[in-house]
């Protein structure tokens, strides 16, 4: 019999031992110099001028003050020796895979596709540029945060649903540890300004505190205010970040909002396919000039035929809709439609949001078989 401690600290080994090579990388010329190597103050290790610096302003097109911070930690540690860099990422990516299967088991009380989930999560290969990538600590140090806010508001929920012996401290104290943590993660990174969306998405299923009917939209309206300190987080990160990749954004200010939103479509599916099929994968995908009217219209009905098939699954396979939208949600703030760089898409993005196809694929697959 296998417990679930035994199995999250198993998967965590595991991940480390795979990324342990990571250790013998060199520093890159792409993003590290900026981050790390030619950066006087991040080089000096944390002090006082390196913290109001973090905090004071964008910089590298960024507002994200806990990153810079982690990187003058990791200089004060091992200066510049990029295995102790490498090896922090992960470290993290070890300690983010046992939460995600975690989060799940406590979710959904179900050992097996947790545990796929959080493999999948672990060892897929568009997450190696997240992990394998000092530049790319934000996305394992927001993760990380991101993941314990959802831990926390679980904690939130399932005592206040079933365990009325905690009383009203206890809810309040995972509520505020919940706030917290998502505080840190939009310090870390601003794309976890959609995580209200997913414990809104979460509160349907696993946790069952609304349904898609209309009597139970009082409900909805009263979960979506709980949700507003989230929601305010969000905002003001959203207003500090656009500020911030304002210059960025000028810089491609001539190209045409059509174009933009085609990419969306398009960029969508090529994640889903990179997932399915992970070949010719890079560091760096340039903005098409025009996209084929073909694969545009191919890209548009495979997202409409999955969305249509989430909907009507919504009664019998709820998994199905929570992961999928996950996935559209998750992605958003970074699919294009503001456009900072010439990338149409990066592997790096979908570290989070491919959680999602991976909740729906592996929770859905024990449905449809009992059924079928």
């Amino acid at each position: 019999m296998f417990r679930p401690r035994s199995i999250g600290l198993l998967l965590a080994f595991l991940t480390l031992l795979v990324y342990l090579p990571v250790t013998s990388n060199q520093f890159t010329n792409f993003d590290d110099p900026d981050y790390v190597t030619q950066n006087p103050i991040v080089n000096q290790g944390l002090s006082w001028t390196g913290f109001k610096w973090a905090f004071a302003g964008a910089h590298a097109a960024n507002w994200h003050p806990l990153t810079w911070l982690s990187h003058m930690l990791d200089c004060d540690i091992f200066r510049l020796n990029p295995a102790g860099h490498h090896l922090i990422n992960a470290l993290f990516h070890s300690v983010n895979t046992a939460l995600v299967f975690a989060l799940l088991f406590r979710l959904t009380q179900k050992l097996w596709p947790s545990a796929f989930v959080a493999a999948l999560f672990a060892w897929h290969p568009l997450h190696v540029e997240s992990v394998a990538w000092v530049a790319e600590r934000k996305d394992v140090l927001s993760t990380f945060f991101t993941l314990l806010t959802l831990m926390s508001y679980a904690n939130y929920v399932q005592k206040k649903m079933g365990d009325s012996s905690a009383g009203s401290r206890g809810f309040t104290f995972d509520y505020i540890l919940a706030l917290l943590f998502f505080a840190l993660a939009l310090l870390s990174k601003a794309m976890p300004v959609t995580l209200p969306v997913v414990m809104f998405l979460l509160d349907f299923w696993p946790l069952k505190r609304w349904s898609f009917d209309w009597r139970q939209i009082k409900t909805a309206g009263w979960l979506l205010v709980e949700k507003i300190p989230f929601l305010a987080f969000s905002l003001a990160v959203c207003v500090i970040t656009i500020l911030a990749q304002h210059h960025a954004e000028s810089s491609l200010a001539n190209m045409p909002m059509s174009l933009r939103l085609e990419n969306v479509v398009t960029a969508y599916a090529s994640y889903l396919g990179k997932m399915i099929w992970p070949m010719d994968l890079a560091v760096f995908y340039p903005y098409p000039a025009h996209i084929a009217r073909t694969w545009l219209l191919e890209s548009a009905a495979f997202l409409t035929g999955i969305s249509l098939l989430a909907w009507l699954e919504r009664k019998n396979n709820p998994c199905l809709l929570v992961g999928w939208l996950w996935f559209l949600v998750t992605l958003l703030p970074v699919i294009g439609i503001m456009q900072v760089g010439g990338q149409a898409m990066a592997d790096r993005y979908s570290y989070f949001p491919l959680i999602g196809i991976f909740l729906a694929i592996s929770f859905s697959l024990p449905a449809l078989a009992e059924r079928f």
